[in-house]
């Protein structure tokens, strides 16, 4: 193979790995009934907000929570709806909570 295509291969390589980041949903309580599971790895673009995320999985999934009734966490801590995502992450939604 010559110089010239294994530099075309390796550019459109890094090009595509730029294009998606996958990260990690988690879901519980009613937003794991309807996802009809508890987590998934998902493909996103490297400007994807939390918000357009879970817009995202909401028409997917069909989920009946809007974003002001939940909290939304990144890699273990309480994130805003407005941050971005990075490759690797673990998104969790946080459906409302009642205690006695």
């Amino acid at each position: 193979m010559s110089a010239i295509k294994k530099t075309e291969r390796a550019t459109s390589a890094a090009t595509n790995g730029a294009a998606a980041m996958s990260i990690q949903a988690l879901y519980f309580a009613s937003l794991a009934d309807a996802a009809n599971c508890q987590q998934e790895t998902i493909k996103v673009e490297p400007s994807t907000s939390l918000s357009e995320l879970y817009e995202r999985l909401s028409q997917k999934h069909g989920f009946s929570h809007s974003q002001q009734e939940l909290r939304v966490a990144v890699n273990d801590y309480f994130a805003n709806w407005t941050d971005p995502i990075n490759d690797g992450d673990s998104v969790v939604f946080i459906t409302p909570v009642a205690g006695g």
